[in-house]
């Protein structure tokens, strides 16, 4: 019985610890992958069935030893740090350092197709998370600028987290979260944008600092101000204070001498009233007696005195109202004559000045009508001489020795007598051969005049001065034969 017992008991330790042996239990952030016989329980399971293996979250399960094999698949978060270079829509190398925080999915799918690529390579999950971000980062970070790299994070991270999706998703790992955590920039393009702003920055700050320091300086400034007032009045106060101690010390010591001094001044007072009380009753007397008499003597003298003086004073003011009355009278009288006289001269003025302008006007028209006459005969003169000398042109042109003959009888007389003025000079003729000899001293004056008519008919005619013209005829003077002799056959020098 005892053996039965004792083996009962080894059999039921057995068949715990056998129990214990096979049973494996998931843990919260693992997953169990146990493939080998009768791995899925359910044949209608078609998911199960389709997976090849079970796969157990959060639970127990029995595993029997040599037909199964139990592998885990943590469930925990993974960081993959990202490092990649790329460059941007510009060309500009740039340097994108970053993490990624994911996980295997808690879904059977998502264990299953991180059991099939990490079952035996989890510690490479990093690795292949990396890379593959890397693709996308590059091809995302090709088609941003710096800029938008610099400003719009939030961007990037969303471009790469949905380009991405589909190929985590196919890796059973799910992404929760993207940082871009720093952009490199080895050259200095993302230093440069900055640096206006950071200028600018400075300035505003340097800008602030100063006006700071400034307020700051006029506030110390307004304080030690009220500082030093406050210590003056303190001080004034002290030393008002420490008078009225000192005065009233002094007073207290002073107090017996004080007293004494009072009292001699108060007898003085009393002295001085007295007195004051006798001059005043000696100024009564005095006012009664001497000058109440003088004041009265002095205003009569005063009285008589002015009355004197208003009288001469009325006298004097109507002397000179009675000057000025007489000065108006005569200025006013010299101003009248003075305005008659210059009306007088300005009347005599105005009609010697029309006088004048009528005999100006009168003369003008005299010598205009003059000049007229004058000028009407002048021409009428010319045009008589031009008519004259025209008709003298013609007749020379038509009958030249008549209208000669014609000037010459005209100006016979003269001629004789310019023949003859040479005798005129004579003081003495003596004719030898008596009447013919006077007579052919005429007749060579005459010939004389007669050749002179001769030379101007032939400059007229266009001859030669010395030629003769052959049928001239020697002019003779009216009445004067043709010999030449005077008619009457006497003279007054042959009388002589």
């Amino acid at each position: 019985m005892m053996i039965t017992i004792i083996a009962v008991a080894v059999g039921i330790v057995l068949a715990v610890a056998l129990f214990k042996l096979m049973w494996r239990v998931a843990e919260p952030n693992e997953a169990l992958i146990i493939s080998g016989m009768r791995a899925y329980k359910d044949p209608n399971d078609a998911v199960a069935e389709s997976l090849g293996f079970k796969i157990v979250t959060g639970k127990g399960v029995l595993v029997p030893p040599g037909v199964q094999t139990v592998r885990r698949m943590s469930l925990d978060l993974r960081a993959a740090q990202l490092g990649i270079e790329c460059v941007t829509q510009q060309g500009i190398p740039v340097g994108v350092r970053g993490v990624v925080i994911f996980k295997v999915g808690d879904d059977y799918a998502s264990i299953a197709n991180a059991a099939r690529r990490f079952l035996d390579q989890q510690d490479k999950m990093d690795t292949r998370v990396h890379n593959v971000f890397a693709g996308h980062l590059r091809a995302i970070v090709g088609q941003l600028t710096v800029e938008d790299l610099i400003r719009d994070r939030e961007k990037l991270t969303q471009l790469t987290r949905a380009s991405s999706g589909t190929e985590m998703e196919k890796l059973g790992l799910i992404v929760d979260s993207l940082q871009v955590q720093e952009i490199d920039d080895p050259t200095g393009y993302i230093r440069n944008l900055g640096r206006p702003h950071v200028a600018t920055v400075a300035a505003q700050a340097r800008i602030a600092e100063a006006e700071a320091d400034r307020e700051a300086t006029e506030q110390e400034q307004i304080a030690l101000a009220l500082k030093a007032e406050a210590n003056r009045n303190s001080s004034i106060k002290q030393s008002g204070f420490q008078a009225e101690v000192d005065e009233a010390a002094a007073r207290a010591t002073q107090a017996g001498p004080l007293a004494e001094a009072t009292a001699h001044q108060q007898v003085v007072v009393e002295q001085t009233k007295v007195a004051q009380l006798a001059a005043e009753l000696e100024e009564q007397r005095l006012q009664v007696s001497v000058r109440k008499p003088a004041d009265a003597r002095a205003y009569e003298q005063t009285t008589l005195a002015r009355a004197t003086r208003d009288a001469q004073i009325s006298s004097a003011e109507a002397a000179a109202r009675q000057m000025e009355l007489a000065a108006a009278a005569d200025a006013t009288r010299v101003r009248t004559e003075a305005d008659a006289r210059a009306q007088q001269v300005r009347v005599l003025a105005s009609a010697e000045a029309a006088s004048t302008r009528a005999i100006g006007d009168a003369d003008a028209h005299a010598k205009r009508a003059v000049g007229s006459a004058e000028g009407d005969a002048m021409r009428a003169r010319g045009l008589a001489e031009a008519e004259a000398i025209k008709a003298r042109a013609d007749a020379l042109a038509v009958n030249q020795d008549a209208v000669i003959g014609q000037q010459l009888a005209e100006q016979w007389p003269a001629i004789v007598e310019a023949a003859a003025k040479p005798f005129g000079a004579v003081d003495q003729l003596i004719v030898l051969n008596g009447a013919a000899g006077l007579g052919e001293v005429l007749t060579q004056a005459l010939s004389q005049g007669a050749a002179g008519l001769q030379l101007a008919r032939s400059l007229l005619s266009g001859g030669t001065p010395g030629a003769t013209p052959a049928a001239s005829t020697t002019p003779t003077a009216p009445g004067t034969p043709a010999n030449g002799a005077p008619a009457n056959g006497t003279s007054r020098p042959a009388d002589r």
